[in-house]
Parts: structure tokens; sequence; C-alpha cells
């Protein structure tokens, strides 16, 4: 098995350094919890996973799925007069889609050669043009509105600039694989509905129902590269470099008496 280089920075290695989609975004939060964790080795606590919607996304791969390589598509982009957009077949799709693995051979993975760094993740879904043939990268999305008077969801709010990140990035990653990639991408987002008056327990199982909104989005890959020779040259800091203002983590790890690395 080919030696990787992931986990804690190590300067001597030469191999390119594994730095996932989501480490990325935390640069893009805080430098000084990304050097913490990729430089000393001290990680940020663990947020609670979201089962729930790890399932949804689930579901839908296994629904599109059943439409991968055929020359229809599935009944909701039928109706969203999105017939034109069918679930794309690769044989390393699967692959992809394990964000664990991205740093291995034949995975979600691009070489950024002037900062000798492996990048890449774990993307929910690619759909097809049949017209262009070019690709639109999918992410899928979950939530539940807490508000009864609903609206539609948008791109706008706390989240979205890491989701729209998200989007740029695996668009980006996909180019450098050689493919023909579209500017739209799309958010397929599942609401679950609890105000909507309907049977939710049945005999044996019970049943949520979800509104369902398919979000095209403009994407926008020109901060990668400027961000990609920023983390290279922070890799290489002495010293960890100060917090964000905004970082909630920031007070407790400054309690932490860090020693300057040679």
């Amino acid at each position: 098995m080919a030696k990787r280089h992931n986990g804690k920075y190590d300067k001597s290695n030469s191999l390119p350094f594994e730095i996932s989609r989501s480490k990325i975004d935390l640069f893009f939060e805080c430098p000084a919890c990304f050097y913490l964790e990729k430089v000393l080795g001290v990680k940020r606590i663990d947020s609670p996973k979201f089962t729930l919607n790890e399932t949804t996304d689930i579901l839908f791969k296994r629904d599109f799925d059943n439409f991968r390589g055929k020359d229809f598509t599935h009944p909701y982009l039928i109706n969203k007069g999105f017939d034109h957009l069918v679930p794309f077949e690769h044989e390393d799709l699967s692959k992809w889609r394990r964000s664990t693995q991205f740093g291995a051979d034949g995975y979600f993975n691009t070489v950024h050669e002037e900062t000798n760094l492996k990048v890449g993740g774990g993307l929910d879904d690619i759909f097809q043009n049949k017209n262009t043939k070019e690709l639109h990268v999918v992410d899928y999305k979950s939530k539940s509105t807490t508000n009864i008077e609903y609206s539609e969801i948008t791109l706008d709010g706390k989240f979205m600039g890491a989701y729209k990140r998200q989007m740029d990035f695996y668009v980006w990653v996909l180019r450098r694989k050689g493919f023909s990639v579209s500017d739209i991408g799309y958010f397929l987002y599942c609401d679950g509905d609890r105000f909507t008056e309907y049977t939710f327990l049945g005999d044996e199982i019970a049943t949520m129902q979800f509104k369902m909104t398919l979000l095209p989005y403009h994407v926008d890959t020109s901060w990668i590269e400027p961000c990609l020779k920023k983390i290279e040259e922070t890799l290489h800091y002495k010293e960890c470099p100060a917090h964000n203002e905004t970082c909630k983590h920031g007070n407790y790890l400054a309690q932490i008496n860090l020693v300057s690395i040679d």
C-alpha cells in the first residue's frame, strides 16, 4: 500500500499533504483552529453527528441510483422541468462519495502541485445534462423549519457560505479530474414538515413528510487556489496564528500554553 501524508503535518515529508474539504472550511472559519489540529495535533471537540441528515442522504442516493445510466430521469426532476438532467453514472462514483477515504488513490481528490497539497472530499451526487453533456454537482441538505409561517429556502443565511464553498470546491476538483462541469450546481433540500396536518403514525411504521426544494447555484471557484496557498503558508508558521474574532473556541483554547515549534 502506498504511503500517505495525512493527519498531522510533517514538514520533512515530501509527499502531498492531505487536506479534506471540511478542513479547508475549518481554515476559512479560523486559521488558528486549523493550525492547532494540523500542526500541533490539538483537535476541536467533535460535534454530535446528525444521523437523520445522514439517513436522508442515503435515501436520496438510493432513489437516484435507480435511474443512473438510463435515458430517463427521476419523476421529481421531470415534475420540476429538469427532465434533461439524469443521474451521472461513473465507475468511481461510489468511491467519490466516501469522504473518509478521500485521499486514497481513485477517490475524490486532486493534487495541487504548487502547494503540494492533496485536497478532496466526498460528494453527494452528480447529474448530467443530456443536451450539453456537462456535469452538475448536486448536494443534498436536510433541515426542519421551526417557523410556522413557512418561507421558501434560499441560499442566504448562517450556514450557506460554507455550503456554497463546498459546492465551489467539488466543481473545482471535478474539473481538475478532466470533466466538463457546469458553473451551475444544485442543492436538493428536504425540509421536515411539522406543521401540515397529516397522519404521522401508522399501524406499524411512522412516515414523516418533507417539503422539497431544488436550488440552483452559480459557483465561484476563484477563492480556492489563493486559499490553498495561504494554507500551505500557515502550515509552516512557527507559532499559532490568532483566532478569528467570531471563533467560539478561541477563548477556551487561549488558556492552553502553546509552545513555539522549530
